[in-house]
């Protein structure tokens, strides 16, 4: 603040003077005027001669001033200097820019090198001789500025020296002022450095001024969410964590098994097996975790989506699926609309989408029971309703009872008793993936009233974004 206040003093400086000079010039311009007009009335036409008759006290009124000369000169029409001062330059309106008879004009001059005021008027004479001319006289009084710069100056001195006193004076209250004012942040800023970095707390709105209520607001928001962004990693590091354990401690286990001397081949073949499934299952819930994270990621970072056809995603995922749903006897089938058809193209990323679809199927692959009396069923069906995709799969499994059903889309949650093996995450990775793409997910019995009801989840698309 003190930079504006340096540069805006000297321009006040300059300002100030200019209305000084028009402040000092206004007095003896009007003395100026009245001197011209008093010598004007002393103008006279005698036989047909213009004739100044200046008495000795008039002369000595004009030449009396201490401090500034004045000149006076009386000029006939044809430019004739009659009286006076004859180097002292006419006005610069001659001719036909020549003011009414009796109007005082003021203007500049120099003389000899000095700056002079000119008050100056035309005096018309008309003689009594009818086709005689019209005789014109100019008539001009000049001083010196010498009182007018003393009187600016005075004026000058008169407005800047207080501010000598005053600027140093408002110099030390903005100091002060701002000193106070700022002395709530720096208290913030010294709060925030001796922060440990765990802490997450939010800032006290309360000791800060109002002006940076909204910054410490939004800090506090930041901080929220970073506070949940941690937590989620930390709770995401503890489960997973405590799920690769029991695969990773099957596996020693089995190993420290085939290493015993005692062991026979079968025990040793078993053994493999085991470990065998065990690193499977490591492998497949590793798989899973690395989806969720890109899932996870993919929804806080700038996301760039292209054109992607569901029609031709759902069916490729299908049929990837089907080797799979032959080993346990299901039924899988595609039941919707073919690839270019109207409404089954959306905006994302082909690669998450294909992933959401691969682990509702694989999930419906999982927990439908089928044998040879009685085969599970599993259809996937792709449609369009009011103008939006919908993705349905529908299975003939056990289905999800409604109290459990909100839970399942938690991370590594499982459903108790289904004798299932899993990492509990595939639903997981389907809700943030639809999420991420705008869409609607839900979870209903596929045939409510019937034993047993099977499960149909449900991903419904925004109608603004198919095309």
């Amino acid at each position: 603040m003190l930079t504006p206040l340096l540069l805006l003093w000297p321009i006040s400086l300059a300002l100030t003077w200019l209305v000084a000079q028009g402040l000092a010039d206004k007095p003896f311009d009007r003395a100026l005027e009245y001197n011209v007009q008093a010598l004007a009335q002393l103008v006279s036409l005698h036989e047909g001669r213009v004739q100044l008759n200046l008495p000795q006290p008039a002369n000595e009124l004009l030449r009396a001033d201490d401090a500034d000369t004045i000149y006076y000169q009386v000029r006939d029409g044809g430019g004739e200097v009659l009286s006076g001062e004859r180097d002292l330059a006419p006005p610069p309106y001659t001719g036909e820019g020549r003011p009414p008879t009796g109007e005082v004009r003021l203007h500049d001059a120099q003389l000899r090198g000095l700056s002079l005021r000119v008050a100056s008027t035309w005096v018309r004479f008309t003689p009594p001789q009818a086709d005689a001319p019209q005789v014109q006289v100019l008539v001009q009084v000049a001083e010196t500025r010498s009182k007018r710069s003393v009187l600016a100056t005075e004026i000058i001195k008169g407005v800047m020296l207080p501010q000598f006193a005053i600027l140093p004076l408002a110099v030390l209250l903005v100091w002060l002022a701002l000193a106070r004012g700022l002395k709530p942040l720096s208290e913030l800023e010294r709060r925030i450095r001796a922060r440990r970095p765990q802490d997450l707390s939010p800032l006290d709105v309360r000791t800060v001024p109002l002006e940076v209520v909204p910054l410490v607001a939004s800090v506090n928001d930041l901080l929220a969410r970073l506070q949940e962004s941690v937590a989620t990693q930390k709770r995401f590091l503890a489960d997973a964590a405590h799920q690769l354990k029991t695969p990773l401690a099957g596996l020693r286990m089995q190993a420290d098994l085939a290493q015993r001397q005692a062991s026979s081949a079968e025990e040793l073949k078993q053994s493999l097996q085991q470990i065998g499934r065990a690193s499977k299952h490591a492998t497949h819930t590793v798989n899973q975790l690395l989806a969720l994270a890109r899932a996870e990621v993919a929804g806080k970072a700038p996301f760039v989506s292209q054109t992607c056809d569901l029609a031709a995603i759902t069916m490729e995922v299908v049929r990837h699926s089907v080797p799979r749903a032959l080993e346990k006897r299901i039924d899988l089938g595609y039941d919707g609309l073919a690839p270019a058809s109207p409404g089954v193209q959306v905006p994302g990323n082909p690669t998450l989408i294909a992933e959401m679809l691969r682990n509702l199927v694989d999930n419906a692959i999982a927990y439908t029971p089928s044998n040879e009396t009685e085969p599970g069923v599993i259809t996937v069906r792709l449609q369009t309703a009011e103008g939006a995709p919908v993705i349905e799969v529908e299975d003939s499994g056990p289905g999800i009872a409604e109290a459990e059903r909100e839970r399942v889309f938690q991370p590594f949650y499982r459903v108790l008793g289904s004798g299932v093996d899993g990492s509990g995450l595939g639903l997981s990775i389907v809700r943030e993936i639809a999420m991420l793409h705008g869409a609607r997910l839900s979870l209903e019995d596929a045939q409510p009233g019937r034993q047993p009801p099977g499960a149909r989840f449900v991903l419904r698309f925004s109608a603004r974004q198919a095309g």
